[in-house]
């Protein structure tokens, strides 16, 4: 019986507790007071009730453009954005904060957390990735002005990340390219100059190897369903492909299918030979 008396009184206090606390935001949110409006921001932002703080922030940020305190308004008010989930703002705010406080000490953490703020909008690969472009270059920013930062190491292995998504978006395209190519053979030509150009620009991508035996694949297929003068010259091109493939990856988990188009290849090529010494 204790127990639960115990409990409810605990209750009724923390919903006493709560009403006066919203009673005080409502009022000081609707009052013409900028200090108070300041005192309880921060406070709420020092509990980490973002929510109510950037609602307060919101209010008296315009208040203190130039005034010495408006370098702390914005930084929290940029923050409370990005602690409450909301990116696109956080991210809109940190960037007017640096272009406004280029000298701040709060500086290099608002470039860190504009940057992290796309990350955060960085969509799965196969939807537009204009936020991952727009995170990257943050990051890429970040990392080249404060390579001693203490969020160089986040830093970095954000932009890897958003790093491989791009790689992966770009050998999705191009395997597209690859299936469509069966019926329509231009296609394949832009496929194996999609994946000559993944190749050379991501020397060190988890998806090399794909783009390795997927240009292989491409140049099988333009092979094959080319008409019989030009089969010779793309069979030899697809030749150097799987030999390029089997130099870079020896071990490839592509392997079996290469081998049957190198063994389809120098059948094809034979024949060829054959034909002209006849």
């Amino acid at each position: 019986m204790f127990l639960k008396m115990r409990s409810l009184f605990v209750i009724v206090i923390f919903s006493l507790f709560f009403l006066v606390s919203c009673n005080e935001y409502q009022k000081v949110l609707k009052n013409t007071d900028v200090k108070a409006k300041y005192d309880l921001a921060e406070k709420y932002y020092n509990e980490g009730d973002y929510k109510r703080a950037k609602r307060l922030f919101e209010q008296i940020a315009p208040k203190y453009v130039g005034k010495p305190q408006g370098e702390r308004v914005m930084f929290f008010f940029a923050n409370s954005y990005f602690q409450s989930g909301d990116y696109y703002l956080s991210g809109y705010q940190f960037e007017r904060f640096i272009k406004s406080y280029s000298q701040s000490d709060k500086l290099q953490e608002a470039v860190y957390l504009e940057a992290k703020s796309y990350y955060e909008l960085s969509p799965k690969y196969s939807l537009d990735q204009t936020d991952t472009d727009k995170a990257l270059s943050r990051l890429q920013n970040f990392i080249n002005t404060y390579p001693e930062s203490e969020f160089f190491e986040d830093a970095n292995a954000m932009a890897q990340e958003l790093t491989i998504k791009k790689q992966k978006k770009e050998i999705e395209i191009a395997k597209q390219f690859d299936k469509l190519g069966e019926f329509n053979f231009p296609i394949l030509v832009s496929a194996i100059a999609a994946l000559d150009n993944f190749i050379g620009d991501n020397p060190g991508s988890v998806y090399r190897e794909d783009a390795f035996f997927y240009r292989l694949k491409a140049a099988m297929n333009l092979a094959q369903n080319s008409i019989t003068s030009r089969q010779p010259e793309r069979y030899q091109e697809a030749r150097e492909y799987y030999n390029a493939l089997m130099k870079s990856y020896p071990e490839t988990k592509f392997l079996k299918k290469a081998e049957s188009f190198n063994d389809k290849i120098k059948k094809e090529l034979n024949e060829v030979e054959e034909t002209l010494t006849k």
